[in-house]
């Protein structure tokens, strides 16, 4: 698990959004965008990347502490395993297995809050995220906006030019900027499929 990140998952959302009455023999104007990125690069996902990160601090810093209590009976075992008598070190190995498989479980516990937690600020976010996407693509003629947050994404190649990424994060700020009431968001939202490290504004797929 890795400590003191705000850890977000890979997302699989495909945004597929009517441009306006454009003409049978109109080329499809198609853009891209990292959806994930696009989030934790708000005022609103920085500041739930800060307040997550907050609020699971007690509990990691827990963790850290059984950890440390756990290699510390190794190093006791290592260092008196010549003077040591069988019982000692059979009950500090008795001991160490119940610590550690005691951690494996609150480490589980732990991971999957933060995932339900992650759940719940995407979605929200997600939701107010949509409405800035299909606002910006009907306005600006596209009629696909794809996204891709997941390496599984089957876009092998995109021009820099098509990667509105960076102008929906302006967007979002602009219009929920910090202590603003949020408006209930009637798109669905997209939901994280795994945790993942909060990514910086990506450039445009490139070819394999």
């Amino acid at each position: 698990m890795k400590k003191n990140q705000f850890v977000v998952p890979a997302l699989l959302l495909g945004i597929a959004v009517l441009a306006r009455a454009q003409g049978a023999a109109a080329p499809a104007k198609i853009g891209i965008i990292h959806v994930q990125a696009a989030i934790l690069q708000t005022k609103d996902g920085q500041k739930a990347a800060a307040d997550l990160k907050t609020k699971f601090a007690p509990r990691q810093a827990e963790l850290e502490k059984k950890q440390a209590a756990i290699e510390g009976l190794r190093e006791q075992m290592q260092k008196g395993s010549a003077t040591m008598s069988d019982e000692a070190k059979a009950k500090i190995a008795r001991d160490i297995d119940a610590n550690t498989k005691a951690l494996m479980r609150d480490n589980e516990d732990l991971q999957t809050d933060v995932e339900q937690e992650e759940g719940r600020i995407f979605n929200d976010l997600g939701s107010k995220l949509y409405q800035i996407v299909e606002k910006f693509a009907k306005e600006n003629g596209y009629s696909m906006i794809i996204d891709v947050s997941s390496q599984q994404t089957p876009v092998w190649w995109a021009a820099d030019s098509i990667n509105i990424t960076a102008e929906i994060t302006s967007l979002y700020d602009k219009a929920h900027p910090p202590g603003s009431a949020a408006a209930p968001a009637a798109a669905p939202a997209p939901r994280p499929a795994a945790p993942a490290g909060a990514p910086a504004a990506p450039a445009a797929p490139k070819k394999q």
